[in-house]
């Protein structure tokens, strides 16, 4: 009788393949390299790089990364998932824990307390996040600019740096904003402009240590042009120390906006936001305290997040410090 698995050449591979007897030993194989990819696929997948990375190593560390993430989807995602609309006042004022329709109870207006903290969250954090990029902008540049051209220019450059320095932050924010009015663009302009200096004395200190630097010597000798060594040469080895500062900085940022929006200088009302609401809530504070603590509660998290956060990114991105 002849091999027809080998000298039919009507017999296809795949008909080949399913007439050869399969052993044991041949499907542990399989089920082992399967086993093996499905391995190397976790290896490859998000959470894995980022443990390669170092993030997320501590415990505070991961508990803060997914509050921050919580906190963002709701501040994206949580008006569309609340019907209760924030700012509509009811006959049904000061309503307890539990209450039919509001979960959270309602304020001394009747509007529903849990609509509000949802919708609170958004104006807080879009001060916040805009307010940090202005100033990582604004520093990034100075600090950038100061640490490569040296000589008077740095010097020129990093005394206005603590000129604005030497004002207390808050006291900064509260002239800039009380100068150009209340108002979430003041706000954003204030914040920016009071957190840039800090920035922009680490980037100096970064950028003048790697200007000292072989390769960026070698790129001035060679003719690069300035915008393009900083932006394409410095900046790239800076931003592991700098992206960490920054989020330490939205912590900051979030607090002066919760503060002066408590002061009545930020967001105003009706929108809900989480400073004012403190700042209506504090006369039941004894009688109805629900309205003081979770909106504080929140943004006191949401600062101690950013700085544990930020402290995970700069053991990550730069764990050799920046000295």
């Amino acid at each position: 009788m002849s091999d027809r698995t080998g000298s039919d050449p009507g017999l296809g591979t795949a008909d080949a393949l399913a007439a050869a007897p399969v052993s044991g030993g041949a499907i542990r194989s399989a089920r082992r390299g399967r086993d093996r990819d499905g391995r190397d696929r976790e290896r490859r997948g998000p959470v894995a790089k980022l443990r390669r990375l170092g993030i997320g190593t501590s415990w505070p560390a991961k508990v803060s990364w997914v509050f921050l993430v919580a906190i963002v989807l709701v501040a994206l995602a949580g008006p569309l998932l609340i019907s209760a609309d924030p700012v509509r006042q009811t006959s049904s004022a000061m309503l307890p824990f539990g209450s039919p329709g509001h979960l959270l109870g309602t304020d001394d207006l009747g509007r529903d307390e849990l609509a509000r903290l949802v919708h609170g969250a958004r104006p807080l954090l879009f001060v916040a996040f805009a307010s940090t990029a202005l100033a990582a902008v604004i520093g990034t540049g100075v600090g950038l600019l100061a640490g490569y051209a040296g000589g008077v220019v740095e010097q020129v450059l990093m005394r206005v740096v603590d000129l604005a320095l030497a004002f207390p932050s808050i006291l900064l924010v509260i002239l800039l904003v009380a100068a150009a009015g209340p108002g979430t663009t003041s706000l954003v302009v204030g914040v920016g402009v009071s957190l840039a200096p800090g920035l922009a004395r680490l980037a100096r200190a970064l950028a003048a240590r790697e200007t000292a630097r072989d390769y960026i010597v070698a790129a001035r000798l060679g003719g690069t042009r300035t915008p393009r060594v900083l932006v394409q040469e410095i900046l790239p080895n800076i931003a592991g120390p700098m992206v960490a500062q920054v989020v330490m900085t939205l912590s900051v940022a979030a607090g002066f906006a919760a503060g002066l929006s408590y002061l009545g200088l930020g967001i105003q009302p009706p929108t809900p936001d989480w400073g004012y609401m403190v700042q209506a809530g504090q006369e039941f504070l004894y009688s109805a305290p629900r309205l003081v603590v979770l909106p504080a509660a929140l943004t006191l998290l949401f600062v101690v997040a950013c700085n544990f956060v930020g402290d995970d990114l700069r053991d990550a991105l730069d764990p050799k410090g920046t000295a």
